[in-house]
């Protein structure tokens, strides 16, 4: 008689497979499933079982056999190796004694042991069919990294001695006898002695809008960078900082004209939520038309692009659920996996054979109810894009989900500005859960979540942005509109290509200069490595003087020793605005010594 029987892969994942008398080869491999526990062994009625359960017995019943279960794992598959090995033995203890006097462990554990056939049944992924390229990460010399470090150090020593003979006129903890410190003592020291040399380079005030050019107003200090007092002297500067991608953070045109009518209709704000009084035709617009730019059922917009991580991931997982997250992540998909208070398991930089790795090791385990992989499409601070279709393919072949931060690469990336996935060459519904931001390409604020409806109707029903965050302004809503529409058009798309041409020059003539960068050659953002504080402090204050608004990037951004200027590409710039960039930086990289690179 032919029968279906569940076999422990080893992998942890369960597999029906159809075998003859002697369990030969199988002939009707099916896709795999995990059981949620151990049934009886019996005809499962549907009613029963879950979804994935429902596809096996449906399965079992065409071809007229009997579901074995788990809870009978260990008697068929002892017995299947006494009979295709063609020997008896006794079973004691779970063990098989063989008439050759060899003795063999069949005993069944949580899926930890190891199937000969494992590779067989589960192959590993064949990465050479995909681009799996990390980005460029070039590594500084020995002697840079031991003196970024020495630096650092010795950086610090003079802090703690300035801690111990001059204590500063800041607010200290009294009275606090009983009750845990107010703040961390490491954190403490290294913002007052350590961030406080550097702080005149972060939180720069500006007075116009973030185009191609903005305006910096000057502040001096006159207790070390404890206190700023403004001058009355502006700058203005070519604009190599902001989020500005497609240039359509502008003081004119249709975008701000949409902008200021929406103002007029419905007012700056609707005091209220979502999920009350805080919606109005030109949300619902939105989201509709946020879906078909993304190319998906539907969408979710949200007010503000850190809280769509940051409260949109505690709707969306929950108990039983394993996240696999990229070491890079940003610091919105961190709070909200710890909001959601999920398993978190870390793997290397867009490296998807150790994500593979943990995927199948978890599968191995048998007790998560969802494997969840969160990735971003442009890394904020290495330029780097992920390798999406790897990432696809992966999640594919062993069932998991894919969460894809979107923030950096919407309306950037791909030649009609859709995004990563448009970059790739994915299908966007191939992807779980779409979530980015307004704040970057469409020179607004806000946020969305995108995919499924029934995903859509889940996020509005469980997500905290949705029921509790203030609605999205009706100007930023019709700002944003306005420039999805035009990045549809063909002056639209001339933007993205622009942006695209201004990327590969700027990041060419860097590797010319000997400069570090990090990331893809498409990505609009750019990081040149400095290493140190000290360096980053000097780069920033040399290119301001020399017409160029810039942003330092270091601890607790960065790795502590990894320092870096981070630009900030835009189609606002023209050709010659980036060549004037360019002289600059390379004046400042002899100046300082920035030439790290060994290629």
């Amino acid at each position: 008689m032919r029968q279906i029987k569940v076999i422990n892969s080893g992998c942890g994942v369960t597999e029906i497979r159809r075998y003859e008398e002697c369990g030969g080869d199988p002939v009707v491999p099916l896709r795999s499933f995990e059981l949620k526990g151990l049934r009886a062994a019996r005809r499962l009625p549907l009613d029963d079982v879950t979804q994935h359960d429902k596809r096996a017995v449906r399965t079992a019943r065409m071809v007229d056999t009997t579901v074995v279960t788990s809870v009978d794992l260990r008697e068929t598959n002892l017995n299947k190796n006494v009979q295709c090995n063609g020997s008896s033995g006794k079973n004691i203890n779970g063990k098989i004694h063989l008439q050759n006097g060899s003795l063999k462990s069949q005993t069944i554990s949580n899926g930890s042991n190891k199937c000969k056939d494992e590779n067989e049944r589960f192959p590993t992924m064949d990465w050479s069919q995909y681009d799996t390229f990390p980005g460029s990460f070039e590594k500084c010399s020995l002697m840079t990294a031991a003196l970024t470090h020495v630096g650092m150090y010795l950086l610090m020593f003079l802090g703690f001695v300035n801690q111990l003979l001059f204590k500063p006129k800041v607010a200290t903890e009294r009275n606090r006898e009983g009750y845990a410190p107010l703040y961390n003592p490491f954190e403490q020291f290294f913002s007052r002695y350590v961030y406080r040399r550097v702080r005149h380079c972060f939180n720069r005030p500006i007075s116009s809008t973030p185009g191609a050019e903005l305006t910096l107003k000057e502040r001096h200090t006159d207790d070390y960078n404890w206190s700023f007092r403004f001058t009355g002297k502006e700058k203005r500067c070519i604009n190599l900082g902001s989020y500005n991608y497609l240039g359509f953070a502008e003081a004119s045109g249709p975008c701000a004209e949409a902008a200021e009518a929406a103002a007029r209709r419905y007012g700056l704000a609707l005091a209220s939520s979502r999920g009350e009084l805080g919606s109005t035709p030109l949300h619902d617009e939105l989201e509709r038309t946020t879906a078909g730019f993304l190319g998906v059922e539907a969408a979710v917009v949200f007010g503000m692009g850190f809280a769509t991580n940051a409260l949109g991931l505690p709707g969306l997982l929950g108990s039983g659920s394993l996240v696999l997250s990229d070491e890079n992540n940003h610091a919105s998909l961190i709070l909200g996996l710890r909001l959601a208070r999920v398993a978190v398991r870390v793997f290397r930089h867009n490296d998807v054979r150790h994500c593979e790795r943990l995927a199948r090791a978890a599968l191995a385990e048998g007790r998560w109810t969802k494997i969840v992989i969160v990735v971003e499409g442009v890394y904020s601070m290495e330029g780097s894009v992920a390798p999406l279709a790897a990432l696809v393919a992966l999640k594919k072949r062993l069932g998991l989900y894919l969460y894809l931060d979107e923030a950096h690469s919407v309306g950037a990336m791909g030649p009609r500005g859709r995004g990563v996935t448009d970059h790739c060459g994915v299908s966007p519904r191939d992807v779980d859960v779409l979530m980015g931001t307004f704040t970057k390409s469409f020179g607004a604020a806000g946020g969305y979540i995108a995919g499924s409806e029934k995903l859509v109707d889940w996020v509005r029903a469980r997500c905290h942005a949705h029921g509790y965050a203030h609605a999205m302004s009706p100007p930023v809503a019709a700002q944003v509109l306005a420039a999805m529409r035009a990045i549809s058009s063909p002056v639209g798309l001339k933007r993205v290509a622009r942006l695209r041409d201004n990327t590969h020059h700027f990041r060419r003539r860097l590797r010319e200069m000997g400069a570090i960068t990090f990331g893809h050659e498409d990505s609009p953002v750019v990081p040149m490595l400095v290493y140190t504080f000290s360096k980053m402090a000097a780069t920033v204050e040399r290119l301001t003087e020399r017409g160029l608004a810039t942003v330092g990037v270091g601890y607790p951004a960065t790795p502590l020793n990894k320092a870096r200027i981070r630009f900030c590409l835009s189609a606002a710039h023209s050709r010659e605005q980036i060549d004037r960039c360019l002289d600059s930086i390379e004046a400042v990289v002899e100046e300082v010594g920035l030439r790290y690179s060994r290629r």
